[in-house]
């Protein structure tokens, strides 16, 4: 699993999926030092954010967005926290199943 930094358009995402969400001061203090995995499921763009925490598992989502990708098609946005409350999974998919071309600007 080839892991990596956010890119600059995830973290703008990111940014606005957490404002106003419950535990966003915690969670985007630690946005600059967060890692993530691609997710090969397919047509969907997602990153697992990677953690030392042994046993991590789906927990609830927090945040839900869409918005139109390059050719026009809606993408479908949903992130989700572990079951401590830490960030766990970023899912991206655009209705029709094609590859996510690129993440608007926030």
């Amino acid at each position: 699993m080839n892991q990596r930094p956010l890119h600059l358009p995830e973290l703008g995402l990111l940014i606005y999926l957490l404002r106003g969400t419950p535990a966003a001061e915690h969670l985007l203090a630690a946005l600059h030092t967060v890692r993530v995995a691609e997710v090969a499921a397919g047509a969907t763009s997602s990153l697992r954010f990677l953690s030392a925490t042994p046993n991590r598992r789906l927990g609830q989502q927090i945040a839900t967005t869409q918005f139109l990708d390059e050719d026009g098609v809606a993408v479908l946005v949903s992130l989700y926290l572990d079951q401590v409350g830490e960030l766990y999974e970023l899912d991206c998919w655009k209705v029709d199943d094609t590859p996510v071309k690129r993440i608007t600007a926030f």
